[in-house]
C-alpha cells in the first residue's frame, strides 16, 4: 500500500472514525429529527475524509485496509457513543476544534486550504448544533443536566491530544488555538449551567497517543466491524 506523507492523513482518519461512530446512531436516535441531523453530519465527515485520504493514497486502501496501529485518529473520535449526552460532548470538543484549525488551514496555501475553505461551513453547523444540545441538556432536567456533565468530565482527558502539532502542520498557532478552543468550550458550558472539568486534558498513556497509532479498546471492535465486508470480499466490485 502506497501512503504519501501528509497531514492530510492524520485529518482524514479523524474525519473517518468519527463519521463512523455517528452513523451507529442510525435507527437508534432519541428523535427522528436527531437521527437525520447525525447522519448528515457523518456524511459531511466522511466526504470529508474521502478527500483528505484521496491525497494520501487510495481512500479505500486506507479505510479498509490498513491496521489499527497504522491509523493516526485522535483517540477522542474513537470514544463509543455512550448515551446521547456523551455524542454531543465528543461532538463539541471535536467540532470546535475542527471548525478552528480549518480556519486556519482556508487561510492558508497548503494542499489542504481547498477542502478547507469549502469544509468550514459544514463544520460551523456541526459545532452549533452541538452547542444547542449541550444547552438544552445543561439547563434541562436534573437528569439531563448530570449526564451531559458527567459526559463533558469522561472525555475531558482526551482533548488535551486535540492540540498537539500534526506532522506537516508544525507551524500552525497550536497555543493560540487551545487558547480560542478554551475560550469557547468555557463560554457554551457557562451558558448551559455546567462546569468545565478540572482534570488534567491527557491521562497516562491511554489519551494522546492517536497521533502515533496507539488506541484505546473500543477502536479495535469499531475497525473489525468497519472493515469487515470489504475484507470478506476482496476485490469484489458493486
Amino acid at each position: 500500500m502506497n501512503v504519501t506523507a501528509t497531514p492530510a492523513l492524520p485529518l482524514g482518519d479523524d474525519a473517518l472514525i468519527l463519521s463512523h461512530r455517528l452513523g451507529e446512531w442510525a435507527g437508534r436516535a432519541p428523535v427522528l429529527e436527531e437521527e437525520v441531523a447525525l447522519a448528515n453530519i457523518a456524511l459531511d465527515l466522511l466526504g470529508q475524509a474521502r478527500v483528505l485520504l484521496s491525497l494520501a493514497g487510495d481512500e479505500d486502501e486506507l479505510a479498509f485496509l490498513r491496521e489499527e496501529r497504522q491509523f493516526r485518529n485522535l483517540q477522542l473520535v474513537e470514544q463509543p457513543n455512550g448515551d446521547f449526552a456523551h455524542t454531543i460532548a465528543r461532538q463539541l470538543y471535536f467540532s470546535t476544534y475542527q471548525e478552528l484549525l480549518f480556519e486556519h488551514l482556508a487561510a492558508g496555501e497548503s494542499e489542504l486550504a481547498p477542502l478547507a475553505a469549502k469544509a468550514v461551513k459544514e463544520v460551523a453547523y456541526h459545532r452549533d448544533h452541538a452547542h444547542q444540545w449541550t444547552l438544552r441538556l445543561g439547563d434541562g432536567t436534573d437528569e439531563s443536566h448530570a449526564r451531559m456533565q458527567h459526559a463533558l468530565d469522561a472525555l475531558w482527558r482526551f482533548t488535551g491530544e486535540l492540540f498537539e502539532p500534526v506532522e506537516g502542520l508544525e507551524a500552525a498557532p497550536w497555543p493560540t488555538l487551545h487558547d480560542t478552543w478554551t475560550t469557547r468550550i468555557t463560554s457554551t458550558l457557562e451558558q448551559a449551567t455546567l462546569t468545565v472539568p478540572e482534570g488534567p486534558q491527557r491521562g497516562g498513556w491511554a489519551a494522546g497517543a492517536g497521533r502515533q497509532g496507539l488506541h484505546t479498546e473500543p477502536f479495535g471492535r469499531l475497525l473489525a466491524e468497519m472493515q469487515h465486508l470489504h475484507r470478506s470480499h476482496p476485490g469484489a466490485t458493486w
